[in-house]
């Protein structure tokens, strides 16, 4: 970048190596920790347990009994569609996970030991200085010091199609927020898409704005729907009617007949 109004590369030292370890090592690498993909086995037995799945299993296994093939191979064939939606759907969010990491941990250049150095995203530690250039992703959250038109793609944070004007400033200290012109902080993930930039990261790995929806995604827990728990008493109250009627039939039978 050279110099700009007074500002120069050559001047700034960055952090060592050794300090920049440290600080990985205290305060952990700059990634979003993988979670544990579910097993087939698991979504398998998520499956089975749905109130939907388990009428649709009993009325075909009923017409099979009867003979009636035809109608038993149409719900079977229903119990099949849910099985594969499931799998796809769980796959599905596991892979946006996968890829919210990957934006979350790009190459980065660096400054270290007074010099520019190309480094993996996980290994930018709290304080390091960031050159950014068109087409780069940003590695951690930041404050710019120094810029030429750098304008950045917050729309993995804000929803937002428009790209924002990012200017110097800011204490240095704590992060503001995403969204609107001529602020000073970057945000992990985001996509410079004109100008260049120089940054101090603030934040890193799960402190990151990117970090904390990962977290979010990964802690979350799906609360049944009204339908899902009508559904399954309904399930229920017709399971149980059945077999009190399959009972008294043959209880009936076997006094008529004197089994």
């Amino acid at each position: 970048m050279g110099k700009d109004n007074g500002f120069s590369l050559d001047d700034l030292q960055g952090l060592s190596g050794a300090e920049a370890l440290k600080r990985l090592k205290l305060e952990g690498y700059n990634d979003l920790p993988a979670s544990k993909p579910k097993t087939s086995f698991a979504i398998a037995r998520e499956v089975f347990s749905e109130p939907m799945f388990l009428l649709l299993t009993a009325c075909g296994s009923l017409y099979l009994v009867l003979g009636d093939f035809h109608e038993a191979l149409i719900l079977l064939g229903f119990v099949f569609a849910i099985i594969g939606i499931t799998f796809y759907q769980e796959r599905k969010t596991e892979r946006s996970l996968e890829a919210l990491r990957d934006l979350s941990s790009p190459r980065a250049l660096v400054i270290r030991d007074g010099r520019q150095q190309r480094i993996p995203g996980r290994d930018v530690a709290r304080g390091d200085v960031v050159i950014l250039t068109e087409g780069d992703r940003v590695p951690a959250d930041a404050v710019l010091m120094s810029s030429i038109n750098l304008v950045v793609d917050e729309s993995l944070l804000t929803g937002e199609s428009s790209p924002v004007r990012k200017s110097p400033g800011g204490d240095g200290r704590e992060m503001g927020k995403p969204g609107g012109d001529d602020s000073p902080y970057l945000f992990s993930g985001t996509l410079v898409v004109r100008g260049q930039g120089v940054a101090t990261a603030l934040r890193t790995g799960l402190q990151t704005e990117i970090g904390k929806i990962g977290h979010s995604l990964r802690i979350i827990e799906t609360e049944q729907t009204l339908l899902w728990k009508e559904t399954r008493r309904v399930v229920r109250i017709v399971a149980l009617a059945g077999l009190g009627l399959c009972a008294i039939v043959a209880l009936l039978y076997a006094l008529n007949t004197g089994r």
